[in-house]
C-alpha cells in the first residue's frame, strides 16, 4: 500500500496577522495547501508561501474557501452552485497565476473549512466543486475527505472525470460514519505528539480506527493533513515524516 502523501495547510497569515510555521514545516511535508485570500492569505503571504514550495520541491494545492476572512473560512454560506463554482475559479486562477511567475503550477484542490465539510455532505456543492476544477484544468485533482462510505463521490466523480484523493488526518478524532468530529465537541482536536503520530501510522498501514462511539473504522488515505502552527506540531510533522520514511523502507 502506497504511504498516504502528507499534506499541510499553508499560506494562512494575512497583513500583519502571522498564522503557522511555514517556513518550518515545509521541509517535511510533499504538498502545500496555500490559502487563497478568502479565508486567510492575500498577494505576499501567498508569493512568499508558494517560494517556501518551490524551495524545497514541494507540490502546491490550491486551499480555497467561502469568503469569510473574519470568520477564517469555517462559517457556512449559503452560495449557489454557480456562485461556489466561479469562487473556487476565481481563487484557484488567482494562485496559479502567482505559481506560474515562481516558475510552477497547482497540481490539486482542496477546499477549506466550512466549503470542504459542506461539499461532503452537499451532492449539489461537490458537484459544482468537481465542475470548477475540471472546467480550470481537467488533470488536477480534487482532495476530498474520506468517510466511511464513499461510492456516492466516487461516482460522481467518474461522472465529471475529476481525479479525487481521499483525506485522512493526523490530529482529528472520527465519528462512526468516518466523518471529523467538531472542533465544538471535547477531544475533537488531538495535541499529543504520540497520538497524532500512532493515528498517522494506523492510517498509512490501513488498519482501522477506532471512532468516538467505539466503531472500528477503516479509511482511504491517499493524502494525510498535518498542521504546523506551532513549535509541537511541527515536531509532529517531523516525527510522522520519520515513521512515514522508515515505513516506507522498510
Amino acid at each position: 500500500m502506497p504511504i498516504p502523501l502528507l499534506n499541510c495547510d499553508v499560506g494562512e497569515s494575512y497583513g500583519a496577522w502571522k498564522m503557522g510555521r511555514d517556513a518550518d514545516v515545509m521541509a517535511h511535508i510533499d504538498c502545500a495547501n496555500i490559502a487563497c485570500g478568502f479565508h486567510a492569505g492575500d498577494p505576499d503571504v501567498m508569493r512568499r508561501t508558494v517560494g517556501y514550495a518551490v524551495a524545497n520541491g514541494v507540490s502546491i494545492g490550491a486551499h480555497p474557501a467561502y469568503p469569510d476572512l473574519v470568520g477564517f473560512g469555517r462559517r457556512s454560506l449559503a452560495v449557489s452552485a454557480q456562485e461556489a463554482e466561479n469562487l473556487l475559479l476565481y481563487q484557484i486562477g488567482a494562485l496559479d497565476g502567482i505559481c506560474r511567475v515562481e516558475g510552477t503550477r497547482v497540481s490539486y484542490v482542496k477546499p477549506h473549512g466550512a466549503l470542504y465539510n459542506d461539499m461532503a455532505k452537499d451532492m449539489a456543492l461537490l458537484e459544482a466543486t468537481m465542475t470548477a476544477v475540471k472546467a480550470y484544468d481537467p488533470a488536477l485533482p480534487l482532495l476530498v475527505m474520506a468517510t466511511a462510505d464513499t461510492a456516492a463521490v466516487r461516482a460522481l466523480a467518474e461522472q465529471h472525470g475529476v481525479t479525487l484523493w481521499f483525506e485522512v488526518f493526523a490530529d482529528r478524532a472520527y465519528d462512526a460514519a468516518g466523518r471529523l468530529v467538531s472542533r465544538r465537541e471535547p477531544g475533537a482536536v488531538h495535541d499529543d505528539e504520540a497520538t497524532i503520530v500512532a493515528q498517522s501510522m494506523t492510517l498509512a498501514r490501513g488498519e482501522a480506527l477506532i471512532a468516538n462511539d467505539g466503531t472500528r473504522l477503516v479509511l482511504p488515505a491517499d493524502t494525510l493533513c498535518v498542521h504546523g502552527d506551532n513549535e509541537s506540531s511541527v515536531a509532529a510533522v517531523r516525527a510522522i515524516r520519520q515513521a512515514f520514511d522508515e515505513l516506507e523502507g522498510a
